[in-house]
């Protein structure tokens, strides 16, 4: 069985909540859109945690048990070494408890300068890293809806329009045009961001 077919088991929100204690870190993906919207959406096949490239290694080592697989482009998943420092290229790793077991977490790098925080596809977009965070009741931290709805906008699926329609009527003015303004170009959800 190749190692991108071994089965997701992935862990809940509360669960990753309990792994990297003194890291900036965010739930992201789906699970950050149904944080924001209050209620499940959709089904996930996996659990998407959102970590600066800074601070790679001291997640390394909260999970120092752990198998990490580093996704080199174009998608070939690799052992990622201890104390290895992962290329800029390298932004997703997969991990799991152990070599039998399934894949638990999927880890995302995402850059930063100082105290900003720089998306990976375009450096002009940046914000200040203290508001890239939203809270749940219980205190998990997860992605603001409208940085996810940016990395979600470059080839929007069909789960990626769920997320984006329900989420669409939380947004303030404020996230609408910062949203708008980090998509740039033409684009599909640009119009229904200045309604």
């Amino acid at each position: 069985m190749k190692l991108t077919e071994w089965p997701w088991q992935p862990l809940r929100p509360e669960e990753v909540a309990g792994l990297f204690g003194g890291i900036h870190w965010w739930i992201a993906g789906g699970y950050a859109i149904e944080f924001a919207v209050g209620r499940t959406l959709r089904p996930h096949g996996d659990i998407d945690v959102l970590l600066l490239r800074r601070d790679q290694l001291a997640a390394q080592r909260a999970l120092s048990g752990w198998e990490w697989w580093a996704a080199d482009p174009p998608g070939a998943l690799r052992p990622w070494r201890p104390g290895e420092i992962l290329p800029a290229d390298v932004h997703d790793i997969w991990c799991r408890p152990s070599a039998s077991a399934p894949w638990r977490v999927q880890v995302m790098l995402d850059e930063s300068d100082g105290d900003d925080w720089v998306s990976r596809r375009d450096p002009r977009v940046r914000r200040p890293v203290g508001t890239l965070t939203h809270t749940t009741e219980s205190g998990i931290p997860y992605l603001a809806p409208e940085i996810q709805l940016c990395y979600k906008s470059k080839a929007p699926r069909e789960k990626d329009q769920i997320d984006f329609d329900a989420v669409l009527p939380l947004l303030s003015d404020v996230q609408r045009r910062w949203l708008a303004d980090a998509i740039g170009g033409p684009h599909p959800w640009l119009t229904r961001l200045s309604e």
